[in-house]
């Protein structure tokens, strides 16, 4: 049974790790807490650009400190690599350290390393104890969790939706180019927080024509690498006024944040005009002269995406969804009824009141005067 000290250090190296949110991908994010005699002698954190890892960084800063580490606890929220990568194997490195005890809030879902790393500090005579707070730290990390097992990016299907579970007014009251609002600022900010803590954010051509939506993270938090925003364009119809391509480049230097996917007979002097911009143009991913959603995915996790966030129209809501290509769903919805003759939320899903009890492991939450369902269809960590 988890003692209430072990809980409140892990809470720490917990919070440490959350820190490092779209610093670390496509690495995990971890953290670290050196405890000797009850108090913290050291903290670390993995940012992806620092190469160090979480458990190396309070090694370092404890020696600073001149806290030697021989006798210490180390707190980790993701068992210590056992394995040669960027840096060395960080369980020899406690090993080396001296360290007396390790307490491991979860394996590593790596199937081909997971308890090696454990494996290493027990037959070093290491106390390790698993598996607290392992949830939280499994949530944190389920992104790195489904990829390293599926080599695919997290799917999460992000919709607001009215009160009567409708996507949007009928086309003939909306005004083009403009978006309608259902959800108000609250929830409208946590989408914010959920783009900045994905790698890639997914739309079609249908919303771009209709909201001309921007896409980009607004939250002005620090990011390792800008927010890959994909956009499927079969017939490649996107204006070149559009937010999207206008926020393609700063001062004329491509951000390379913007991949247009098309089909191979898109007009080869718009693709010019567009890459002029410092967009990117993939014309390689059809099938029969459609798109092809799992090429699509593959594409995305062959540029090292970990997640990728839909924000998309009714048509390939359903289109993912019939593919079984959602991992996780996350639905706002507000106060707003839009009636019957609405945008249903996913072609050939009409209610997505139905579609809730397909989902597992749920939790409800509140955006002010929205409410939030989250759920998932698959699980990120399957093989543990």
């Amino acid at each position: 049974m988890a003692s209430n000290v072990d809980i409140r250090f892990m809470q720490r190296a917990l919070e440490l790790a959350a820190t490092t949110t779209a610093l670390a991908s496509p690495n995990p994010q971890v953290g670290c807490v050196l405890v000797c005699d009850g108090k913290t002698i050291a903290e670390g954190t993995h940012v992806y650009a620092d190469r160090d890892h979480a458990e190396i960084v309070a090694l370092k800063q404890a020696r600073s400190l001149g806290h030697p580490a021989a006798g210490a606890t180390a707190y980790v929220t993701l068992e210590p690599c056992s394995h040669q990568g960027r840096t060395g194997p960080c369980a020899d490195a406690l090993v080396a350290a001296g360290i007396a005890r390790c307490v491991i809030a979860t394996e590593d879902p790596n199937p081909l390393v997971s308890g090696k790393g454990i494996a290493r500090l027990r037959d070093a005579g290491i106390e390790v104890t698993l598996g607290i707070l392992e949830q939280q730290a499994r949530d944190l990390n389920e992104a790195f969790a489904h990829f390293i097992q599926t080599r695919l990016p997290l799917v999460t299907l992000k919709a607001a939706l009215s009160v009567d579970g409708k996507l949007a007014p009928p086309p003939s009251t909306r005004t083009r180019n403009q978006p309608h609002w259902l959800t108000g600022p609250e929830a409208r900010a946590e989408v914010q927080r959920m783009r900045h803590a994905s790698d890639a954010i997914l739309t079609g051509i249908g919303t771009v024509l209709a909201d001309d939506p921007a896409l980009t993270d607004r939250t002005g938090l620090a990011r390792r690498r800008p927010l890959l925003r994909v956009i499927l364009d079969t017939n490649l119809r996107i204006p070149l006024d559009s937010q999207l391509v206008m926020t393609a480049s700063t001062d004329g230097v491509p951000n390379q944040d913007l991949l247009i996917l098309c089909n191979s007979n898109a007009d080869a002097e718009k693709i010019a005009a567009l890459e002029d911009c410092g967009v990117e143009v993939d014309p390689t991913l059809e099938v029969d002269g459609h798109l092809s959603l799992p090429a699509v995915l593959t594409e995305i996790a062959d540029r090292a995406i970990l997640s990728l966030l839909l924000e998309c129209g009714s048509h390939l809501n359903g289109s993912f969804l019939k593919q079984r290509l959602v991992d996780k769903a996350v639905f706002f919805y507000s106060e707003t009824e839009l009636g019957e003759t609405a945008i249903p939320f996913a072609t050939g899903i009409p209610s997505p009141f139905l579609f809730e009890q397909n989902l597992r492991r749920t939790t409800r939450s509140t955006f002010g005067s929205d409410s939030c369902l989250t759920g998932y269809l698959t699980d990120p960590w399957p093989t543990l």
